[in-house]
This record gives C-alpha cells, sequence and structure tokens, in this order.
C-alpha cells in the first residue's frame, strides 16, 4: 500500500529560528506553525519580535516563545538554546536565518570593521546556534542554514556578505558529515533576491555603486526576471524542516529563479 502520511506535518517538532522578525524568518514561522509546529524565535530586537509575531498570529500563542539574543554573542547562543529547551524539551529544527548585509565598496575601500560584523553575524552566530543546539537534537533532527545565491558566486564589492554566505556552506558540509550517522540532516538554502526590505537596502547600495537601479539589474540576471516572495521561500524551509527531506543532507538547496545556473 502506498504511504499517505503526511510528510509535511511537524506536530510536536520545535523549530528554533534566529532572524525570527525578519521576512524571511517570519514567513517561515507562519507556515511551520500551521503545519503543527511550535516555535522560538529569536532576534536581536524583541519588540520587533513583538510586531512580527502580532502581525504573524495575533495575540501571542503558548506555543510561540520570543527570545531577544545576538546571535554573535556566545553567552546569548547559550542562553536562547537554554530558553527553548526549557520550554519546550528539545529542538527538532534550527533554522539558523540571522543575517546582515554589509555594504558594496573596492577592496581597497572596504570597511574593516563591516567585513568583522557581517562575520560575525553571519558565520560566528551560525556556528554559535549549532554548537548549542545540537546536543539537543536527536534522530530525524534538521538544521538549515540561511546562505545565499551568493554563496555560490563571486562579485565585486560584495567582500563581507559573499564571503561570509561561501563560509557558511563550508560550515553546513562539516555539520553534515558529522552529524549524519546520528540521523540529523544539515542543508543550507540558498534564495536568490527576495522581494523584501532587507534585498531593498541591497539594491539601493547596489545601485549606487554600479550607477542603475539595482532591482532592474537583478531581476535581468534572474533567468525567471523577478524576485522570489518569502513565502516561496518558506516553502523550501518547510520542505528541509520536515520529513520530506528525510534522506537530504550536505546540500546547497537553491530556491533562486535559476540566478545561480
Amino acid at each position: 500500500m502506498a504511504d499517505t502520511t503526511d510528510k509535511t506535518d511537524m506536530t510536536q517538532k520545535v523549530c528554533l529560528i534566529t532572524g525570527g522578525a525578519g521576512s524571511l524568518g517570519l514567513a517561515s514561522a507562519r507556515l511551520l506553525r500551521d503545519k503543527g509546529a511550535r516555535l522560538a524565535l529569536v532576534d536581536l530586537s524583541l519588540s520587533a519580535l513583538r510586531n512580527a509575531a502580532e502581525e504573524a498570529f495575533g495575540t501571542l500563542p503558548d506555543d510561540v516563545l520570543l527570545i531577544k539574543a545576538d546571535v554573535g554573542q556566545e553567552a546569548d547562543a547559550r542562553r536562547y538554546v537554554g530558553e527553548t529547551v526549557k520550554r519546550f524539551g528539545t529542538i527538532s529544527t534550527l533554522f539558523s536565518n540571522a543575517g546582515n548585509f554589509g555594504t558594496v565598496a573596492p577592496i581597497a575601500d572596504y570597511p574593516i570593521d563591516v567585513f568583522d560584523q557581517v562575520c560575525r553575524v553571519h558565520i560566528r552566530g551560525a556556528f554559535l546556534a549549532t554548537k548549542y543546539a545540537v546536543p539537543h537534537m536527536t534522530k530525524g533532527g534538521s538544521i538549515i542554514i540561511t546562505s545565499s545565491v551568493a554563496g555560490l558566486r563571486g562579485d565585486p564589492g560584495v567582500y563581507a556578505y559573499i564571503t561570509a554566505k561561501h563560509a557558511q556552506i563550508g560550515l553546513m558540509r562539516c555539520l553534515a558529515k558529522e552529524l549524519a550517522p546520528r540521523g540529523i540532516r544539515v542543508n543550507t538554502i540558498n534564495p536568490g533576491p527576495i522581494d523584501n526590505s532587507f534585498q531593498k537596502n541591497v539594491e539601493v547600495g547596489l545601485g549606487e555603486e554600479i550607477g542603475r537601479d539595482g532591482t532592474e539589474f537583478f531581476d535581468e540576471i534572474i533567468p525567471m526576471g523577478r524576485h522570489g516572495t518569502p513565502e516561496e521561500i518558506a516553502q523550501s524551509v518547510l520542505y528541509l524542516a520536515s520529513d520530506q527531506s528525510s534522506f537530504t543532507t550536505g546540500t546547497t538547496f537553491c530556491v533562486d529563479g535559476g540566478m545561480g545556473i
């Protein structure tokens, strides 16, 4: 007989999401909860988290935990993982999604402090998230790290962001090898440009550097001719978080409209 089990069912699963107040974190949180998951949402601003949760859920439900934390700070990483486990008992999915962009500039002019801060959030943040979450994960668990199509290509001037996104893929591959014997899957999701405020800020800076409209530039180099939506990316997050991807690990999961071809 065919297996009729709903492999997207997230009932009884606990999903920890960093960058939970951003559009991708929020769209993923909404979809995962619709599928039954309990959520811990982490962000640097508690007020932004509250506003995001109100937008997504109305009154804050008992199965959604909000935690203010700096993902690049070790004590905060240990604390947000601890608070999640204290409330829910385990972690089924870690979605390491916090990010910042930095700037676009020639290498000789690129600010060192900006480079360090971008790497701190993306690389150190993902490392700390996995370091402290992994001991609380069991067989069938999933780790998803938000990299980018930028993690698969190079572009002049985008030194911090592209470097950090490549590094996250290296971290993912190490983790996938280590955790496969425990039945824990580890993948990066690699979105292309998304129609959100984060991307708009990127495109303003890029436009100033290249002397033309940054949004139009991206639409021209995306084979599908448009930006993605947070909801489209969230569907891929659900795939990687759920039992649909039970034999998928160590991958760069591209959701980029063909930009990485």
